[in-house]
Formats: structure tokens, C-alpha cells, sequence
């Protein structure tokens, strides 16, 4: 009966990793929680770090910032390979976002220079050196440091609630499910790990 209860944390806690773990290491990786979401698999948004694959994908996680607020760059324009080594945007949905879009790509660490030629933006891709592959593997670690740091938050606050419910329910049950939510936790740390070394290794060879 009081695990009954409590298991309806579990929709709010998966619901919590998938908006606030943000891991952009490896765009296909999925991190699974088996405990907690036994019905439910938890995809934090996986974005790829710009490397030696397809750069399409690689903006998508540039955020422009407008008048209006904060977009993904992919939403305000329509990203589109001409060549290996162009990318182009076309900024004709909403061309008023066309500078901010431009000032986000060079202000997005990855060695970007973007021309604009009317309401489309041209973006050369850079020979990925050594430098820029080191560069992009501490960018990849730092990324995983935030997400870590996001999922210490989330198991805190699940903590919390389950406390917060624990009236009426015996101290073997409060500490199962505590036990539960760190045992998800880890795996989803050591999922971050996992992703990262491949990425690095992705970088570095």
C-alpha cells in the first residue's frame, strides 16, 4: 500500500532527469533508469558536440537569444548541408533573428566564422586540428560535470519528497525507495562516464 503511494514519484522523477540531466556528449546514447521507471526509459536531450561527423547536427544545440527570448537555432532557421565543408542557414522564417543568430554562432566555442549573404547564414566548417579536437574533449567534460551536478539536484529533491510523503508509511519502506532513487541515480552517473570516455575517445582516438 505505502509503496503504491510512493510510486507515483516515479513519472516526476523521470520526467525531472529527462528536463534538468543535460548530457550533449553522444547524440545516439540513451541513458535507461530500470528501478524507478521500470515501464520507462529516460532520454536526456542528446545533442552531438561538433567533431569529425555529420556537422548538421552540430548546432543544434546553439541557443540564440532574441527579443523575444531564447530559441534553439534550429528552430528559428533551417539548417542545411551545401557541402562537407559548408553548413548553411536559412534565417527566411524569421530573418529579424538573423544577426542573433550570426553573434551566436561565433560566441559558441567552436571555432565558427559565419558570413551572412542576405537572410541566409554561411558557415565554413573548420579543419578539426588536434587543438580543436583537445579543446572540444575538456568542452565534452565539462558537460558532463554539469550534468552530474544536475542529477545530484534531482536525486535531492526526490529525497525530499519521498520524506515529505513519509507520514503513515514504516522507515523500511522510506529507506527502499531512497534506496531505489540513489540506485537510479548511479546508473545514470555511470552512463555519463560511459558517454564521455567514448566521446573522448571519439576526440582523441
Amino acid at each position: 500500500m505505502a509503496l503504491t503511494r510512493l510510486s507515483g514519484l516515479r513519472p516526476l522523477l523521470c520526467q525531472s532527469l529527462v528536463r534538468q540531466v543535460r548530457s550533449p556528449l553522444v547524440a545516439t546514447s540513451r541513458v535507461r533508469a530500470p528501478l524507478l521507471c521500470p515501464s520507462t526509459t529516460c532520454y536526456p536531450p542528446c545533442t552531438r558536440l561538433y567533431a569529425t561527423k555529420k556537422a548538421k547536427g552540430a548546432l543544434d544545440h546553439i541557443v540564440v537569444t532574441t527579443q523575444d527570448g531564447k530559441f534553439p537555432l534550429n528552430q528559428l532557421g533551417q539548417v542545411s548541408m551545401k557541402s562537407p565543408q559548408l553548413i548553411m542557414v536559412n534565417m527566411s522564417s524569421f530573418p529579424e533573428a538573423t544577426a542573433a543568430a550570426t553573434h551566436a554562432l561565433r560566441q559558441s566555442s567552436m571555432n565558427l566564422n559565419p558570413e551572412v549573404d542576405g537572410m541566409i547564414i554561411k558557415v565554413p566548417v573548420p579543419k578539426v586540428t588536434r587543438e580543436h579536437r583537445e579543446n572540444l574533449a575538456k568542452l565534452a567534460k565539462q558537460f558532463g560535470n554539469k550534468a552530474k551536478d544536475s542529477l545530484r539536484k534531482v536525486r535531492s529533491n526526490a529525497v525530499t519528497q519521498v520524506k515529505k510523503t513519509k507520514e503513515g508509511h514504516s522507515e523500511d519502506t522510506i529507506r527502499l525507495v531512497e534506496k531505489q532513487i540513489q540506485q537510479m541515480a548511479d546508473n545514470i552517473a555511470e552512463d555519463i562516464d560511459k558517454q564521455l570516455a567514448a566521446k573522448t575517445k571519439e576526440l582523441l582516438g
